[in-house]
């Protein structure tokens, strides 16, 4: 039997010989290069080629001459085309100054034989050359009869009939050159020219006609229509990409003036009969627009439904707008948008309708902007009460948001939001029913079924917190208002995190035995994210069966828990603010809010979600203190202390979940609260040493863990040393010694039998807190002592703990006596040094410095290497 290699290794076969080809076709490439270089003509003092370098397998290793760069020739076509159009622009200005100057000289008749003359000969020229072959000359005399043309309808205008009206002439000159350009274009078939400049001439008749007769707005308007019209009929049957390309420009220009006419006549009629009119005009271009989708191919006919989607849109939503109040006005255009979505039910082509659908899109994607401000007002608002916190409830809902939003014209905004909210809701609830009616025109996908149910659920938070502004309810009925929502979203992030954690290939999708949306992997169990039946596009091929999860294995929460976890924390925030209006509000509020929080991330499984969940019920805990605070009547530095009792219960809280990934956000979230109690004590240096001490009191308690040592253990140590420099300071302790020296000795005594229990520990950590103790706060007094008694004994210290250091091969008491050693030298040769450079001349200290740095610069890699010396050696230290 013929042996198959496993897939694995037939697989690697097939990658090392398309390698090996890849190689072999390099190579033959490069060949024929030199081959082709090799046998172009050169100038005869060129480098003569030699054979190719080794490598190739062609010829053994030679030199290679330079690939010589030859001049690149100009074709003949090019430089023919050149001429040509030299030719053309010079008797185009021949012709021009012939008629604008020399007009006059000449009689009626012979200014019409010689415009006649040369204008018949132009015209005919062109004929007689494409029979001789010479398309290019004959476009070029093309191009100099258009002009002749229009010159000769200039001629006409000013001699023949001076007293025309130019509007009135230009439209007739218009159709007139026209006709003659289309019907000289289809006779000289092969001409490119002709036919677009005929397109040009279309552009203009109808539209200076309706401004030669004085015609209102709306027949200018169908003016334009006609010409979109019509050009898009020469872009679906014209033959020419230039044909096509001039007729679509004008469908552009001309058809997006048609709908902005129409509009704006819409948006200004006085009542509904009035906007009848230009309805109907908005109407028909919808038909035309959708009939020339119908015909277009693919992103066209896209566009095509999307105009007609819109202009429909606006002329049934014009109709209505005159009839309702002004607040109402988008309301009516989005049922009108919303009612575009039964062209699912019409048998359209699917590029059309997909347009229409982009139209419908549209139209709601305006209604919510221009209703969101509103929610965004809502959330916002309350910010000014930060000014006047506990200053009393406002009059209403209103009151505490502000006067910067107009309520009475946002009064149809939560309708609006309440509308779409309920039409996505429904869209996620029969997902499968949704699926089946699209499917001529749109494959949604699993994704775009959460981002529904996602934005039902935030278009529904606002509409419902918009309506209670605009209703203008009390203002405890919004705080509670407000609660509730907040409790809400929080179960709806617990259920959608857990139960998107914990589903194992269920999902709606093409790998199930049921009928759902595609790309879904397969799983057990049905759900509706997939029903029997459905159409063939969206047949399942393999599995067990199909739901609303959509995933192989275990998924993370939907969009739809993430939103709400995202409205939560958002929709918390702006709580928490309205509640500052009133004392009793706040406390019933942040207590809620910790309770909501903290009980949401006990409940839910997923890991970043429950952080989220605890950091925000830590933050609200915080917020909480400050207020007690605030109601003891205790001065901010005062209420420092205080604020500690939250990251107190963090570092406990850490210490209980012990290696848990929740642990470590919520006691960094509990150190964001301690930094707001050292800036509150930073006023008062006596309190801000016991907010010191006390931090550094939960730093050591949190060091405990041996997860946390690294980190809370230094930080505990500089707490406690920056807590005592504070007290000292404060207190105005001119001999810090009698306070550092109790505690450095026990200190070292420690560090001591620490080392000796483990040789291997870090001198940093048994000697470091102790020396630091005493020699920093003693460097900092001598630095302002006068006297010569205090740096003395401290330089003595100093050189005996450096020495000690150098003789053990002790890194902190080395590098930190040396350190202390070398400022205090400084601080005593300071003055003399200064008395030697006020004697010294004024080029000599930047003479010295130029010296030093040639010395380093000369020396410099030996200097590298001494200096990577010293870094092994102290590296080598503990």
């Amino acid at each position: 039997m013929e042996h198959v290699p496993p897939p694995a290794e037939e697989l690697a076969l097939l990658d090392r010989e398309l390698a090996q080809l890849d190689a072999r076709r390099a190579q033959l490439l490069t060949r024929r290069a030199w081959l082709v270089a090799a046998l172009r003509p050169t100038a005869p003092d060129a480098p003569r080629w030699s054979t190719p370098p080794l490598g190739h397998g062609w010829a053994p290793a030679q030199p290679w001459g330079a690939v010589p760069k030859a001049a690149k020739p100009s074709t003949p076509r090019s430089a023919q085309n050149v001429l040509l159009t030299l030719g053309g622009l010079l008797l185009t200005v021949a012709a021009v100054a012939f008629t604008l100057v020399s007009w006059g000289s000449m009689g009626i008749g012979g200014r019409a034989a010689v415009l006649a003359l040369v204008t018949a000969a132009a015209l005919a020229a062109p004929a007689l050359l494409l029979r001789r072959k010479l398309a290019a000359t004959a476009e070029a005399l093309a191009a100099l009869a258009l002009v002749l043309t229009l010159l000769d309808a200039y001629a006409i205008h000013a001699v023949a009939t001076p007293d025309a009206d130019g509007l009135t002439f230009t439209a007739i000159a218009s159709a007139v050159l026209a006709a003659l350009w289309t019907a000289y274009g289809l006779a000289l078939g092969t001409l490119h020219l002709p036919l677009p400049a005929a397109v040009f001439f279309v552009q203009w008749p109808l539209l200076l006609g309706a401004g030669a007769a004085g015609a209102p707005a709306l027949v200018v308007g169908w003016a334009l229509l006609a010409t979109a019209v019509l050009d898009g009929a020469i872009v679906l049957w014209g033959k020419g990409l230039g044909v096509r390309v001039t007729a679509g420009i004008g469908l552009a220009v001309t058809g997006s003036a048609a709908l902005l006419t129409g509009l704006g006549e819409s948006l200004t009629a006085d009542g509904p009969l009035g906007a009848v009119l230009p309805g109907l005009l908005l109407l028909t271009a919808a038909a035309a627009a959708l009939a020339g989708a119908w015909r277009a191919p693919g992103g066209y006919a896209r566009l095509g439904g999307a105009v007609a989607g819109l202009a429909a849109v606006a002329a049934a939503g014009g109709v209505l707008r005159a009839a309702v109040p002004g607040a109402w006005h988008v309301p009516a255009y989005l049922l009108c948008g919303l009612a575009l979505l039964s062209v699912v039910r019409v048998r359209v082509p699917r590029a059309a309708g997909r347009g229409v659908l982009l139209a419908s899109g549209a139209v709601v994607a305006g209604a919510l902007v221009w209703a969101l401000p509103g929610v965004a007002a809502v959330l916002l608002g309350p910010v000014q009460l930060v000014a006047g916190v506990w200053a009393g409830a406002p009059d209403g809902f209103r009151g505490a948001l502000g006067e910067a939003m107009a309520w009475p014209e946002q009064a149809a905004a939560p309708l609006a939001l309440a509308v779409v909210a309920g039409g996505l809701g429904a869209a996620y609830r029969w997902w499968s029913t949704l699926v089946r009616l699209v499917a001529p025109l749109a494959a949604p996908g699993v994704k775009a079924r959460d981002a529904a149910g996602a934005g039902a659920l935030a278009l529904g938070w606002g509409a419902v917190l918009l309506a209670a502004a605009t209703l203008g309810v009390p203002y405890p009925v919004a705080v509670a208002l407000e609660t509730v929502l907040v409790a809400g979203l929080l179960t709806v992030a617990v259920l959608g995190a857990g139960r998107g954690a914990g589903m194992a290939g269920a999902g709606s999708g093409a790998a199930g035995a049921g009928t759902g949306v595609p790309g879904a992997g397969s799983g057990s169990g049905a759900g509706p994210g997939g029903a029997a039946g459905g159409p063939e596009p969206y047949a399942g091929t393999a599995g067990a069966g199909a739901g609303p999860g959509g995933a192989t294995g275990r998924r993370g929460p939907s969009a739809v828990a993430v939103t709400a976890l995202v409205l939560a924390v958002g929709g918390a925030v702006s709580l928490g603010l309205l509640s500052l209006a009133a004392e009793g509000a706040t406390y019933a509020v942040l207590g809620a809010l910790v309770v909501l929080f903290a009980g949401a991330a006990l409940r839910t499984r997923p890991v970043a979600e429950r952080a989220v969940l605890a950091v925000a019920a830590v933050v609200w805990g915080t917020a909480l203190t400050g207020c007690v605070a605030g109601s003891l009547g205790l001065a901010p530095h005062e209420a420092a202390p205080l604020l500690l009792v939250v990251p107190a219960v963090t570092v406990l809280l850490g210490a209980r979940l012990r290696n848990h990934p929740v642990a470590l956000p919520v006691e960094l979230a509990g150190g964001l609260g301690a930094l707001a109690a050292i800036g509150l004590a930073v006023p008062r240096a006596p309190f801000l040493a016991l907010v010191l001490a006390l931090c550094g009191v939960l730093a050591a308690g949190a060091a405990v863990r041996p997860e946390r040592r690294p980190v809370a253990g230094y930080l505990a140590a500089v707490l406690f040393v920056t807590a005592t420099w504070v007290r000292l300071a404060a207190s105005e302790v001119s001999a810090p010694e009698a306070y550092t020296l109790p505690v450095t000795v026990p200190a070292l005594v420690i560090g001591v039998l620490r080392r000796r229990k483990d040789p291997e520990a870090s001198s940093w950590t048994a000697y470091g807190p102790g020396l630091a103790a005493t020699l920093l706060p003693s460097l900092a007094v001598a630095w302002g002592d006068p006297d010569w008694q205090r740096p003395l004994l401290l330089g003595v210290a100093a050189l005996v703990i450096t020495l000690l250091g150098a003789k053990y091969r002790v890194q902190a008491p080395l590098l930190l006596g040396g350190a202390v050693l070398a400022l205090v030298t400084l601080h005593e040769l300071a003055p003399y040094v200064v008395q030697v450079a006020g004697a010294l001349p004024r080029w000599l200290p930047p003479a010295l410095a130029g010296m030093l740095l040639l010395a380093v610069g000369a020396t410099y890699e030996q200097r590298l290497r001494d200096a990577r010396r010293l870094k092994d050696v102290l590296g080598r230290m503990r």
